[in-house]
């Protein structure tokens, strides 16, 4: 720039002089096209290269929008997902519990079923003895004895499981030694369960398993003392007592609720 400006002045100091020819003037001329010329293209070029900057600027912003697009839908997928693992987990939880229900449902069956088992050989019995004063004696004894189990039984049926227990105390103060004692210790277990109070409940749970170990109903007592020390938090002792359903009485209803249960304890 600085010699443009010079070669005009000595232009002008020429032309004012009288010194500059025709020749002189084409050829200023000339050079000043091409350093015009070439002044238009660097600028041109820088102008290109500006372009190309602001359309690459451009471009990584427009990517940098679509990366941070893709990222919120992949994060709201991924939160839909774990919104439906929950679901699962919820679902599979309560199937887990309707299967548990439906197990303890059978259980419930199955004592109230061996109840009348033993009325029937009773009656069977009833019918052998026939004659005599003693078996007159016997039967009215029974009698006695199957209608105080009963009335018992179904005060508990009916939930009210505080005079149902007194009623089982009753009974095993008036026949400690019967076919039913062992049942009616154990439902006087279940009444202090369903009250929720779990640790008197385990007491007479015990009680099933050391007063009558040959009885029908001691899988029920163990199984019913797990799942009470399951609802005290107690998770070790009930861990022990399930276990122990499970190896000494497979195939079961109760091993298969004592398995269930295990599974849910961590």
């Amino acid at each position: 720039m600085k010699k443009l400006v010079y070669l005009l002045s000595v232009v002008l100091v020429c032309f004012v002089t009288g010194c500059a020819t025709t020749g002189d003037l084409n050829a200023l001329r000339s050079e000043l096209n091409q350093k015009t010329d070439d002044k238009l293209a660097s600028v041109e070029t820088e102008l290109a290269a500006l372009k190309k900057s602001s359309e690459a600027l451009e471009s990584m912003r427009s990517g940098q929008a679509n990366t941070a697009a893709d990222l919120t839908d992949l994060r709201e997928n991924l939160q839909q997902l774990r919104g439906q693992v929950e679901t699962l987990k919820k679902d599979s939880k309560k199937e887990d519990q309707r299967f548990d229900n439906i197990l303890l449902r059978i259980n419930f069956i199955e004592n109230f079923l061996e109840i009348g088992n033993k009325n029937t050989s009773d009656a069977s019995d009833k019918s052998g003895k026939s004659n005599g004063v003693s078996a007159a004696k016997d039967s009215a004894k029974k009698q006695d004895k199957e209608k105080a189990y009963s009335a018992a039984y179904q005060i508990f049926q009916e939930g009210h499981y505080d005079k149902a227990r007194t009623e089982f105390q009753n009974f095993l103060e008036a026949y400690p030694d019967s076919e039913y004692s062992d049942n009616a210790q154990f439902w006087i277990g279940e009444c202090y369960f369903f009250e929720q109070k779990y640790e008197t409940a385990i007491l007479e749970y015990e009680k099933v398993t050391k007063n009558y170990p040959n009885g029908n109903k001691v899988p029920y007592a163990l199984l019913k003392q797990g799942l009470s020390f399951l609802k005290l938090g107690d998770k070790t002792s009930a861990k022990l007592l399930l276990q122990q359903v499970i190896k000494n009485y497979p195939n079961t209803s109760q091993s298969r609720i004592a398995r269930s249960n295990l599974q849910e304890i961590k």
